[in-house]
């Protein structure tokens, strides 16, 4: 009659399967009812695509709009709130810049520096002539070729 069914076959193999545990194994009768559900579920599943559990996105400290402020950096990963975000990353976490913002879903021009403290940094660095080149001394190698142009001129 029926016993040709898919669903036949599963029950008979379940049935078999239980039997078999129960026989070797001490099972509670309350249990025994989960068993077979749990064994005609598994068997049932055989052959299907397995569902790939969708990895879970982190929840920041705090929301990314508000990791951003003049004065400081909130860190997406404990809340931290810091200057210079990088360093922090690579010693808590062992992260690089590229991986935070991967993680989190940030832009790639996302900020590593506060932004005050960027332009404080900025503004010290031209008061001393960092990113310029000396006016008044000719360049190292015109020298030398004019040194090489008049022998009389020595190059010290």
């Amino acid at each position: 009659m029926a016993e040709d069914s898919p669903s036949a076959d599963l029950l008979g193999l379940t049935a078999e399967i239980v039997a078999a545990h129960v026989s070797n194994n001490p099972v509670a009768l309350g249990d025994l009812p989960n068993l077979i559900q749990e064994v005609y579920r598994t068997l049932s599943s055989v052959g299907q695509p397995v569902a790939k559990p969708q990895p879970e996105r982190p929840q920041p400290a705090v929301p990314v709009k508000k990791s951003i402020t003049p004065e400081y950096l909130v860190c997406l990963e404990d809340g931290k709130k810091l200057k210079m975000l990088k360093r922090h990353l690579q010693t808590s976490y062992n992260m690089t810049p590229e991986q935070y913002r991967e993680r989190w879903g940030l832009a790639p021009d996302y900020p590593m520096v506060a932004p005050n403290y960027a332009k404080h940094r900025s503004s010290l660095a031209k008061k001393i002539g960092l990113g310029t080149k000396p006016r008044g001394r000719p360049a190292r190698g015109a020298r030398r070729e004019a040194a090489a142009a008049n022998p009389a001129m020595k190059v010290g």
